[in-house]
């Protein structure tokens, strides 16, 4: 007997349709799983014939038993056909009588006992079933908010294969996941770090809230021990939370990943990614045979923060660049091409010199001229260009660290950074971008009115410290977001004088 069930397959942060065959005949005793599978997939053989009989049900010990997962054409990785393919299996042998299979959608992976566990993907794989016309799924509890967050289809949780079987055949029918509210899940923030807690650098503080603004790149650059690793840290305290599109965006690349934590339903918090300088190119950007999110995709609509940047190997910075500008990783495979979102907050943070101490006036620096300008050079020009902010770190003095009063907190700059990006999502709501720093040349031309001596202010900058022209175009967008902050409609020379002084490291240290 043949039985038809429905799941999906994951394809990047896509999800695809897949219908799940199962045939019980005559033949040669054999279990045989056809379609592109991964070596997870075949062995759901073995598990899904102890879930079977530990569950209490019969497996056709003298058939053949053949299970194809259609389209053959993309691969299908991961052990969440367990459970569909069980279900089909004793559907097929008359076991269980089930209702319309090819309204429900089935994932999940089953333990040698039957129990239902949590696999990866449920959210883009909801979104494409809902898309099909699927009117329910099938999930294992812990994902079942996940799923349940789309529209259009009814997440339904299950913890093993008998609660699975009870309900598709309608004799212990369970309910469905009541989805929350995507605005009940947005609350204050819960951070245990405070911009507060910085001694200092009142100059980095205010950098890091334009930057934070309208979602620019920055780099930090000061000796060791000013605070710069802590200041970024924090960056995320003054972030506004995610809205909707942005949330779901982020949480499918988390879900296709496995990071999203237990129970949640949606990331609300911007992510904030940190990898070690030994991280390989694939790492970064993502890759492998079947290719998974690499670091700069699971800070989609966060910040990526690379410190010591140097330190990083040239050839994985270079990477870098393409996403910078597109906002998105493209990796190509014989078989097919596979597009991750990417659209960061760029934050770096370096040393001057090799020792750390070229801009420190309390210790001496160690370097000659020619170790200094290898390690900085270790920083390609293009890779600079594309970093809209640099600000020097000074070493703090000890009558800052001993004063009681730090300056802006994370609530005061928070409130100034959600004011900013309030008026943006206002400018932008007819475009598909969220941020000054996603403006493209025409954006620029529609939403950058500078005054007249604020023009001439920036060009004149341009000639004298010989910024590129994507040095001049970032130097804009960086204007455009100091006078959002401001609440100024036509950028003044107050604020392009601000936005060039966030290039100064161009002509002074490279």
């Amino acid at each position: 007997m043949l039985v038809k069930v429905v799941s999906a397959a994951l394809h990047g942060v896509e999800a695809v349709p897949v219908e799940i065959e199962v045939d019980v005949g005559d033949g040669q005793p054999v279990v045989v799983v056809v379609g592109l599978p991964d070596v997870a997939v075949r062995e759901s053989r073995d598990r899904v014939k102890a879930a079977v009989v530990n569950t209490g049900y019969r497996f056709p010990a003298n058939r053949r038993v053949t299970v194809n997962l259609a389209p053959a054409d993309i691969k299908k990785e991961g052990p969440a056909y367990d459970l569909p393919i069980a279900l089909g299996l004793l559907a097929a042998t008359d076991q269980i009588a089930t209702r319309d299979t090819a309204r429900t959608g089935i994932l999940g992976e089953l333990s040698l006992y039957g129990e239902v566990r949590p696999v990866r993907g449920v959210l883009p794989a909801s979104m494409a079933l809902a898309e099909r016309g699927v009117e329910e799924i099938l999930v294992p509890a812990d994902n079942a908010p996940e799923a349940a967050s789309v529209g259009g289809i009814r997440a339904v949780p299950v913890r093993s294969l008998a609660e699975a079987s009870g309900h598709l055949t309608g004799l212990a029918p369970l309910e469905s996941h009541e989805p929350v509210p995507f605005e009940r899940l947005v609350g204050a923030p819960g951070y245990d770090i405070d911009f507060a807690e910085v001694k200092g650098q009142h100059h980095v503080k205010r950098c890091l809230a334009v930057a934070a603004a309208g979602a620019h790149n920055a780099l930090m650059i000061g000796p060791p021990g000013s605070g710069k690793s802590m200041l970024a840290k924090r960056l995320p305290t003054i972030l506004p939370p995610l809205m909707l599109e942005e949330g779901l965006e982020t949480t499918k690349i988390l879900s296709v990943a496995g990071l999203l934590p237990k129970g949640e339903a949606l990331a609300v918090q911007r992510p904030f990614r940190a990898p070690h300088h030994t991280i390989s190119e694939a790492g970064l950007v993502g890759g492998g045979s079947h290719p998974r999110p690499g670091e700069i995709s699971l800070a989609h609509n966060g910040v990526l923060f690379l410190d010591e940047i140097p330190e990083f190997a040239r050839r994985t910075l270079e990477v870098l660049r393409q996403p910078l500008e597109d906002g998105s990783v493209t990796i190509g495979r014989a078989s097919s091409t596979f597009t991750f979102p990417a659209k960061i907050m760029l934050v770096c943070a370096m040393n001057p010199c090799p020792c750390g101490f070229l801009t420190d006036p309390s210790r001496e620096c160690s370097c000659t001229t020619a170790q200094i300008q290898k390690y900085l050079s270790r920083i390609s020009g293009p890779l600079l260009d594309r970093i809209d902010l640099h600000v020097e770190v000074p070493a703090v003095k000890a009558s800052d660290i001993s004063r009681t009063s730090s300056g802006a907190g994370s609530a005061e700059l928070r409130e100034e950074v959600v004011k900013a990006r309030a008026r943006q999502a206002d400018r932008f709501r007819e475009e598909n971008i969220y941020t000054n720093a996603a403006m493209n040349p025409r954006q620029i031309r529609e939403h950058v009115h500078l005054a007249r001596e604020a023009r001439r202010l920036l060009e004149s900058a341009m000639d004298e410290m010989g910024l590129s022209a994507r040095a001049f175009t970032r130097s804009l967008k960086v204007a455009r977001t100091i006078a959002d902050m401001a609440g100024e409609e036509i950028v003044q020379p107050e604020h392009v004088a601000e936005a060039v002084q966030y290039r100064s490291l161009d002509r002074d240290l490279f």
